[in-house]
């Protein structure tokens, strides 16, 4: 649900176990991962987090690891990409603390509010922590799905229903029209497109 290739997660994730050995890989990473193979909730929101400041901000992949390592080291923050409300100004990441927006990949400098206006807003945050994730698979594609881990085993569903978009897709293959399945859920056309276009 990142829309990132698999070759490309597998640069960005690394395990807490790896060997000393490999120290220098797990270093480089920018998401922890807690088991070989999978990625937890708050590992897809840190990897969708890192593929819309690679993508819609095209942001330096040094750049995030800074501000990564920054909040880490300095903040005491883990998994800042899922618990920190990043902001950008296309070239630097910045956390706010105490009133003031610290350049987190510039080492801690303090910026100035006013020229920092651009923000990653597909993530839901409640005190500090990422709740929900609503997946970019396009440019300008609504908040119409949403992955949440409290309802529908952290499946995609559509927003506002416990609708997962498998099963819509699912539906459509089998020779549901749109029209039809939109009706039978009472919900828009336009949301099972939504959903089709997820699945």
């Amino acid at each position: 649900m990142t829309d990132s290739p698999e070759s490309t997660l597998r640069t960005w994730v690394s395990r807490r176990s790896y060997p000393v050995a490999e120290g220098r890989r797990q270093a480089r990473a920018v998401i922890q991962a807690p088991t070989p193979g999978y990625l937890s909730f708050t590992n897809l929101v840190e990897a969708h987090v890192l593929a819309a400041m690679r993508r819609e901000y095209r942001l330096k992949l040094d750049t995030v690891r800074r501000a990564v390592r920054y909040v880490q080291r300095e903040l005491g923050v883990d998994h800042p990409l899922a618990r920190e409300e990043f902001k950008t100004d296309g070239v630097d990441l910045f956390v706010e603390r105490l009133g003031k927006l610290i350049s987190a990949s510039g080492g801690g400098q303090i910026a100035i509010r006013e020229a920092i206006d651009c923000r990653l807003e597909r993530v839901e945050y409640k005190e500090r922590r990422a709740l929900r994730l609503f997946p970019l698979l396009r440019k300008g594609q609504p908040k119409a799905i949403v992955i949440d881990p409290r309802r529908a085993f952290g499946q995609p569903v559509l927003v506002g229903t416990g609708i997962p978009t498998a099963v819509i897709h699912e539906r459509f293959h089998a020779g549901e029209s749109i029209r039809h399945l939109a009706n039978d859920y009472g919900i828009r056309v336009e949301l099972i497109e939504e959903a089709l276009r997820a699945a």
